[in-house]
């Protein structure tokens, strides 16, 4: 006995319905613009061993512009930090310094968590 219409996770038609978030590229292969990205700075502790970091995500940017963009952050932060998975990590809490030099910037950050 055939069943009727079965589950399917990926299904032709649901690649053609989905769009892309903020912070991905569009349809024309280019980064959105960066005032329009979601960039999140917050602290956290998570997998660190105790230690306090700052992690900024939703960076919709190719690697070389997150290195130069974390250079800058580093440089106005006056710490050290680096880049995971696309993810900007700046050692101690470094929320404060790190929003002023996104504005800087151009990208309109929003402290995220506590």
């Amino acid at each position: 006995m055939a069943r009727k219409g079965g589950w399917q996770e990926f299904s032709s038609n649901a690649a053609s319905t989905t769009r892309p978030t903020t912070g991905e590229a569009g349809p024309a292969g280019a980064p959105s613009p960066k005032a329009q990205q979601r960039v999140r700075v917050q602290r956290t502790k998570v997998g660190k061993g105790g230690k306090l970091v700052t992690a900024i995500t939703g960076l919709g940017a190719p690697e070389a512009e997150l290195k130069t963009l974390l250079k800058q952050l580093k440089a106005a932060a006056g710490t050290g930090g680096t880049i995971k998975d696309g993810v900007i990590e700046l050692q101690g809490d470094q929320v404060a310094p790190a929003i002023s030099a996104l504005e800087q910037a151009g990208y309109r950050p929003k402290q995220a968590g506590g």
